[in-house]
């Protein structure tokens, strides 16, 4: 008599438990749009009156502002457990490309919100749209399309005396553990003869992975990491630097909590190195 019993409790509890993880995630991703779209009300008109360097840094503090903003309120209704605590050796250093692998959505919000010097490079896309795209303008980031331009416009930025960051897997992570690397970080580095920093990011949860619909409830809280990995110096060949940062990457990702949902999305073979 009682197995029929416990079952249902325990039918009630987790449709519950997933009743509350879809509310949370949907509060959440309502905020964000929230915080994008009043900060585009106000990076307009700022964008349109301000002179580049000052609208350039007023937009980036800006940004910086609304991510971090965001990220609490997700440690706040205990979305996420993040652990971060190694970004903050980045501030006050020297200029850098930042060179994260890319498993969900969030990745560069965090990193952006823990460095205001940061330049991201971004998708055009994401540069018209109606909740990034004024403050992104507004920030001076930098567009992907075309390579030369983006190339030109991260040197130019580096010379300055700013951080580049940029994902060398060019989209999210489809494949364990990474995408095969472009060749824009290599050639940015050595363009410009600064270091490329690279970042270990660490998650539990496929959540605004690739793929992943906007409001699928994952099983919350999610457990996400970021690291400081190797930081490797101007590279003198391209082709070599971007095999040995792949190879990198596969030996820093081996144990990555995040293999376990790519290899199940993933074809077979898809995991072997890149030659």
């Amino acid at each position: 008599m009682l197995k029929p019993r416990t079952e249902s409790v325990n039918m009630l509890v987790s449709g519950l438990r997933q009743l509350i993880d879809t509310l949370t995630m949907v509060v959440s991703l309502t905020f964000l749009g929230l915080i994008c779209l009043c900060w585009t009300v106000v990076a307009l008109p700022m964008l349109l009156l301000l002179p580049a360097r000052l609208g350039q840094r007023c937009g980036r503090l800006g940004i910086l502002g609304g991510f971090r903003l965001y990220i609490w309120s997700l440690r706040l209704m205990g979305a996420y457990r993040f652990d971060v605590r190694e970004l903050r050796a980045l501030r006050d250093g020297p200029p850098v490309i930042l060179a994260p692998n890319h498993p969900s959505l969030i990745d560069a919000m965090l990193i952006i919100a823990h460095e205001p010097r940061v330049a991201c490079v971004m998708k055009s896309a994401l540069m018209n749209n109606v909740f990034l795209g004024a403050g992104a303008r507004l920030a001076r980031y930098i567009r992907h399309d075309p390579p030369r331009r983006m190339i030109h416009g991260a040197i130019a930025e580096l010379d300055r005396g700013g951080i580049v960051l940029l994902f060398p897997e060019g989209t999210r992570t489809t494949r364990s553990p990474v995408n095969a690397l472009q060749s824009g970080v290599g050639i940015i580095a050595k363009g410009a003869g600064v270091p490329v920093q690279t970042l270990i990011i660490e998650t539990d949860s496929p959540c605004l992975s690739k793929g992943w619909p906007l409001f699928k409830p994952p099983a919350l809280p999610i457990t996400y990491r970021v690291r400081l990995g190797r930081r490797f110096d101007p590279p003198s060949d391209v082709r070599r630097f971007t095999a040995e940062l792949d190879q990198y990457y596969r030996q820093e990702l081996a144990d990555a909590p995040q293999r376990q949902w790519l290899e199940a999305r993933s074809p077979p073979g898809s995991s072997a190195a890149v030659p």
